[in-house]
């Protein structure tokens, strides 16, 4: 059952392809069909929680098209406003891993559903019921004409006054750090919840201290500066004070996808009207059962599963 708070997001998803066997691409022969996306992952999250999720999309009219749609659709996504694009293949991608762990990412993006979504097709008939509208820098580095998409979104969140959440995820592989930077000074002004990792803020500001950060902040009147740490825990700031928490201790098997769960989590909090050091808290748990799953979505728990790992952890620190 979904909650009364309603999430919106938009952005490209792809057909992932796990190897099932380590070494190089070239001698693997099996692979495994997942489904992924930087903001598919996150609206799962969000549903899997209970929020009432609405994701913007276009897939390929091919088969890989329908296997994201039906996936999305049964985890109970609003699919109202996702369209198949003839033409257009959708968006694959191939994982590497070797033996050591370490493993690299093949992309076949060329010619994505996404490129045919314009700016006119975004209206405000499309937030109705949408509390918060959560963006990523992955929709911002596909094509440069996403950006101006990206701005009709927040000119129509102003209008409406609804949140609005951003995690730069930069991907130097889509696009440069100057490119990058160039768009996020457009959209930051617009934001009023960050999440960012600590080395993507450096990349973007130049500079993590906590004074920096706190420029950041008054700079660009970002409401909560969230920053993900990883096994280090998080931290915001946010009206003008710190608040930071542990990470939650598992043993992780695959981190993909726990910085999109750590950003449900949050949104949920907030939406919730959690304090600061329960919504890290949240936040973090979300992030951690995620990456005791192996894949990009599957370890995305539900409400139930995050609430007991925190219940337990209060009561161990008792």
């Amino acid at each position: 059952m979904s909650d009364t708070y309603g999430v919106f997001t938009l952005g490209d998803a792809l057909i992932t392809f796990n190897p099932s066997e380590t070494g190089p691409l070239r001698y693997v022969t099996g692979f495994t069909r997942k489904v992924g996306g930087a903001e598919l992952n996150f609206a799962i999250g969000c549903a899997r929680l209970g929020l009432h999720t609405k994701w913007a999309s276009r897939l390929g009219g091919d088969e890989f098209g329908r296997v994201i749609y039906n996936f999305a659709r049964g985890e109970g996504v609003d699919m109202t406003d996702v369209k198949f694009v003839e033409g257009y293949p959708t968006s694959l991608n191939f994982k590497e891993i070797r033996e050591d762990g370490s493993g690299k990412t093949f992309y076949y993006r060329y010619q994505s559903p996404i490129l045919t979504m314009e700016p006119t097709e975004i209206t405000a008939e499309m937030f109705k019921g949408i509390d918060i509208i959560h963006l990523t820098g992955v929709f911002l580095a596909i094509d440069p004409k996403n950006l101006a998409i990206t701005k009709r979104v927040l000119e129509i969140a102003k209008q409406l006054e609804i949140q609005v959440s951003f995690d730069p995820n930069i991907r130097l592989k889509l696009w440069t750090i100057e490119q990058a930077r160039a768009a996020y000074v457009e959209i930051l002004p617009s934001v009023d919840i960050l999440l960012t990792g600590l080395d993507e803020i450096e990349l973007i500001i130049g500079d993590a201290s906590n004074e920096a950060l706190e420029k950041c902040a008054a700079d660009f009147s970002i409401g909560h500066l969230v920053i993900k740490d990883g096994g280090n825990g998080a931290r915001v700031f946010t009206k003008g004070v710190w608040h930071q928490k542990e990470a939650f201790k598992v043993t992780p098997v695959d981190t993909v996808g726990a910085g999109d769960g750590f950003d449900a989590g949050y949104i949920y909090s907030v939406l919730h009207g959690y304090s600061p050091e329960q919504s890290l808290e949240f936040a973090n748990g979300v992030g951690a059962l995620v990456t005791t799953v192996s894949g990009d979505n599957e370890g995305l728990p539900y409400l139930e599963e995050v609430q007991s790992l925190v219940r337990k952890e209060k009561v161990i620190e008792r």
